[in-house]
């Protein structure tokens, strides 16, 4: 259950360059990317062939969190790497207003409507997994199975299992403004360093996280944040018909395996079609932590 941290350490770790630096903004998609195509509130590159998949990252971070698993996909899938306007060092475009979640699932639909993608496989990390149990609920035609990655249907549970959407919004509120005020000011590399620790457990993970932060808009932040935490899915899981697979990080360290489960079965109990696939000594960015037993587990999910 290392995400106890995630979004209070997320929002600290986007503060680490607060002001995106030209070179970055200007930074060339990679060579093996086709073009990319944006929308107000996200941007989305194509790869490959094949029935389609959707890749979802989290809170203030690329698309680049999906390369361990992206070229393997595009051999025999079409591929849409999704990220969130500002998240890496880009412009935020519609994202400094309200409704972040709700425009990223309104750019998605009319998005893959045009490309006439029909029923997809839906693979998101964190706010990207909330994001994609949205999209099931408001598009379900459009959805096959979802792949949800160390993500809860309630975000406050962890501070209160008992919390409503009404009680997280004040918490919500604040942290927001929080993030927010840090836009243009310098940042704390030790407190930096000690949020970001709550967040994977290899240092070379943490590395990538500190260099992914560095590039996303505090801004944006704030806003993801808010909504993510003031987003309550938990009475949308019954309506959701598409199979869901948890993918659930732990490590003995933390909860242990079993105390981990049980917790995140007790979350998504409401679902009708749920399986649990556990990832020992993992943080919450489990594809960094454990490259290959997450590549096992994306390739399980394409193939059933």
């Amino acid at each position: 259950m290392r995400i106890l941290a995630i979004l209070l350490a997320a929002a600290a770790a986007s503060t680490l360059n607060r002001t995106p630096s030209p070179a970055m903004a200007a930074a060339p998609a990679p060579a093996s990317a086709e073009a990319e195509v944006r929308l107000p509130h996200i941007s989305i590159v194509k790869r490959g062939h094949g029935p389609a998949v959707v890749l979802l990252p989290g809170l203030a971070s690329p698309r680049g969190v999906w390369d361990g698993v992206a070229p393997d996909l595009a051999r025999d899938h079409t591929v849409y790497l999704v990220q969130v306007n500002g998240f890496a060092g880009d412009d935020p475009g519609a994202n400094l207003g309200a409704g972040l979640l709700q425009g990223i699932v309104a750019d998605l639909n009319a998005y893959l409507a045009n490309e006439k993608a029909g029923p997809t496989l839906f693979i998101g990390h964190s706010m990207g997994g909330l994001t994609a149990v949205l999209f099931a609920k408001t598009h379900p035609d459009q959805v096959r199975r979802l792949m949800i990655v160390d993500a809860l249907p309630f975000f406050p549970v962890l501070m209160d299992p008992n919390a409503t959407v009404d009680q997280a919004r004040p918490i919500a509120a604040m942290m927001r403004d929080r993030v927010l005020a840090t836009y243009g000011k310098p940042a704390d590399p030790a407190v930096v360093e000690a949020n970001v620790k709550g967040l994977a457990l290899k240092p070379e993970s943490l590395v990538r996280m500190k260099a992914w932060a560095a590039a996303a808009d505090p801004r944006v932040t704030a806003g993801a944040l808010y909504d993510d935490m003031t987003t309550d899915a938990r009475p949308l899981l019954p309506t959701i018909k598409a199979p869901i697979i948890v993918v659930v990080p732990w490590s003995d360290s933390a909860f242990g395996r079993e105390r981990t489960l049980a917790f995140y079965s007790r979350q998504y109990a409401g679902a009708s079609n749920v399986r649990y696939a556990d990832i020992g000594d993992a943080g919450h960015f489990v594809m960094l932590d454990q490259p290959a037993r997450f590549a096992e587990e994306v390739k399980r999910f394409v193939a059933e």
